[in-house]
């Protein structure tokens, strides 16, 4: 490509000399409706499911069916104090996991148990 071809083309797009560049009412009012469409689409939605999801381990009770985030199933066996949990995973078999480790709590599943 030539050199001269490029330079007059960016000489055809830039703005003549008497036009005045848009003003901060021009750019402000898009960014700020940019900014309301991700709050709204992304950021408030994920807000709600981490709420959710605090709120379902600080009220988990023994007899829970959980998934953690490695994707072992199981029923919560004791639910201590601190951080941790014991989650029995198969009979005779328990181990401790932290409780920001649960990624899915199963209610619906203890209820058709029932």
């Amino acid at each position: 490509m030539n050199i001269s071809v490029l330079f007059s083309t960016f000489a055809q797009a830039a703005p003549a000399a008497g036009a005045q560049p848009p003003g901060i009412g021009g750019v402000l009012v898009p960014m700020v409706l940019i900014f309301c469409i991700m709050y709204f689409m992304m950021i408030r939605p994920q807000n709600q499911k981490q709420k959710k999801l605090t709120e379902m381990i600080s009220n988990l009770q023994t007899g829970d069916p959980v998934v953690t985030t490695g994707g072992i199933h199981g029923v919560v066996a004791n639910v201590k104090d601190g951080a941790t949990l014991m989650l029995k995973v198969a009979d005779n078999v328990r181990i401790e996991v932290d409780k920001s480790a649960i990624a899915v709590v199963l209610k619906e599943a203890k209820l058709e148990k029932v």
